[in-house]
């Protein structure tokens, strides 16, 4: 077995060291990061996209993930639960009260001991305040709501913390960013830090940036949540996937969030 993986991974850095392919558009302008990240340049997956794809996310008009913001906004003002509440019964005008919300988050959530990303926090006013059902994690009403907060956090430069209580998850994620897994003994570093700007098969590595999660993938043909690309990532490499909104995800999405500190919200990105 271990002779397998060897030669699995032998063969899968060879396709991509040949292919080589030059970083992607030269008008993207990388942004520097804090002293001692691991990149010395931080880039926004939109660098590597197609033009159209590019053409696509800078036009609302002809963003197909802005079909999912409208869901959002009308999912806002929906009375539903037993309580009889809005979510702008509480929050308002979202454009007021949730602008940097899709900046800063993912955060330390005390009561829970445990990060908390915007699905759990739109899943646990649904069932506190407003004694609604949980909604699943890429249900259409899920994702229309989670875009449709981050979309008023647009422009905006990402600025997660994670000091204090938040440390320890943080390196959690961290470690398991750079562990092995799978059939092809593979970590997220192999491909979004070592060989990003190469090309396997048709598709150009990134460096795997969250800052335009949730993202409409051409090849979904709907959007979808930081945590089925982890999953779809893990079944790449062989590797069995955690449940979306495991703890292992909540804490390998504040390190990848902290990680693009400084790059700009881009919700609903556009990508393959």
């Amino acid at each position: 077995m271990r002779i397998n993986k060897l030669i699995t991974g032998v063969l899968f850095t060879a396709a991509i060291s040949i292919s080589g392919a030059a970083l992607a558009d030269g008008k993207v302008k990388p942004i520097t990061p804090a002293k001692g990240h691991p990149l010395s340049e931080l880039y926004s997956g939109y660098k590597f996209a197609l033009p159209d794809t590019k053409a696509m996310q800078d036009d609302e008009f002809a963003n197909p993930g802005m079909a999912w913001n409208d869901i959002g906004a009308s999912e806002w003002t929906k009375v539903d639960g037993k309580a009889g509440k809005s979510c702008s019964e509480c929050h308002k005008d979202a454009a007021v009260s949730m602008k940097g919300v899709g900046a800063r988050y993912p955060v330390y959530f005390a009561p829970a001991k445990k990060i908390m990303n915007i699905e759990n926090r739109v899943n646990l006013c649904r069932t506190k305040f407003m004694q609604a059902k949980k909604w699943k994690y890429d249900s259409n009403q899920m994702l229309g709501t989670v875009i449709y907060i981050k979309r008023q956090s647009a422009g905006m430069k990402v600025n997660v913390k994670t000091d204090g209580a938040a440390k320890k998850h943080y390196e959690a994620g961290k470690k398991f960013y750079y562990q092995r897994r799978g059939q092809l003994d593979m970590s997220c570093a192999h491909c979004h830090e070592k060989y990003y700007g190469t090309k396997i098969r048709m598709n150009t590595l990134t460096q795997g940036q969250s800052n335009g999660f949730p993202v409409y993938r051409l090849k979904w043909q709907k959007p979808g949540s930081i945590h089925r690309r982890f999953k779809g990532c893990n079944k790449q490499v062989r590797a069995i996937p955690f449940k979306s909104g495991s703890d292992e995800y909540l804490n390998l999405e504040l390190y990848l969030a902290a990680r693009g500190n400084g790059l700009t919200v881009e919700t609903p990105a556009v990508r393959n």
